[in-house]
């Protein structure tokens, strides 16, 4: 069962956050994420956090008691955290994170951390870069097909060995000996259809436009 949830930072339009919505089973926001939500023209079935970015708390009031969680602000997780793991509980196998781009660095960086875990997100939908966790251990191998030249960057998670097959790249994966902290960045489909596959360790590979991109 797929999952989305909306987060606070920037996301996508709200006409691509609704045709991506349109795609799961379920859908919750963190905090702000449900102002995205909302923009969308979703209701999600839950909301979670500690509200201290929602711009009116009245929001609250159009859901039922029981599907609103709320946390106190001297917390030990991250709202995203607390999404993704509400989303989990309640049965999703494939979850999607939509916003979180912009704003604190700090804060973009500790969503980039939680692809490190053991238990990852599967795709991420800024309002710039489509992202997509492939695990030698799961989900492995996407075809996709988007506008030529733009960009595809790669980066290794975890702590590897790594191997990571592409076709369809201008410049090919295959080969590169990937280290902890080395990047493949800048990278392009000439004809726009592409394709990777991960034999080993797990990459999170990142699409320039936001969610702009067909995939198999």
């Amino acid at each position: 069962m797929r999952g989305i949830a909306f987060i606070g930072g920037e996301g996508p339009a709200p006409e691509i956050s609704g045709r991506l919505a349109g795609e799961a089973e379920l859908c919750a926001a963190a905090d702000s994420g449900l102002m995205a939500a909302e923009e969308a023209g979703l209701r999600p079935d839950w909301i979670t956090g500690d509200m201290d970015s929602l711009d009116d708390m009245s929001r609250l009031e159009k859901y039922p008691a029981d599907r609103v969680i709320r946390y106190s602000r001297d917390k030990d997780y991250t709202d995203t955290e607390l999404v993704l793991e509400l989303l989990w509980s309640r049965g999703c196998d494939e979850v999607w994170l939509i916003g979180g781009g912009g704003g604190r660095l700090d804060h973009l960086l500790a969503i980039r951390s939680l692809f490190e875990r053991e238990k990852a997100p599967d795709r991420w939908i800024t309002a710039r870069e489509d992202s997509f966790c492939l695990d030698s251990a799961g989900t492995h191998t996407r075809e996709f097909i988007r506008t030529p030249r733009s960009g595809v960057s790669a980066f290794p998670l975890g702590n590897g060995p790594w191997k990571i097959r592409s076709r369809g790249l201008k410049w090919p994966l295959d080969n590169v000996a990937w280290n902890r902290g080395f990047a493949g960045v800048s990278n392009e489909a000439p004809e726009g259809r592409f394709s990777v596959s991960v034999s080993e360790g797990r990459f999170l590979v990142i699409l320039e436009g936001a969610a702009k991109v067909q995939y198999i």
